[in-house]
């Protein structure tokens, strides 16, 4: 089992995530599942466009490597 830590929100935001809960026809069994889920998928995210941004940069980085050699070579 994984280690957990506490975390404060505010009573509202908790009972409008425990209506999606009881919405979800089990999907979700409780508040924290559902945290848990929804702030998994946005870390996974902005892990992705990180990565697709780093490559974006290192592609960036080829063209501007690409344009000295050309330009040396004039």
């Amino acid at each position: 089992m994984s280690e957990h830590v506490s975390v404060s929100i505010p009573k509202r935001l908790y009972e409008e995530i425990k209506k999606k809960v009881d919405e979800s026809l089990g999907e979700f069994t409780s508040v924290e599942e559902y945290i848990e889920f929804v702030l998994t998928e946005v870390v996974k995210e902005d892990e992705e466009e990180a990565q697709a941004e780093g490559v974006q940069m290192s592609e960036k980085e080829e063209d501007v490597d690409d344009r000295k050699r050309k330009l040396s070579n004039i």
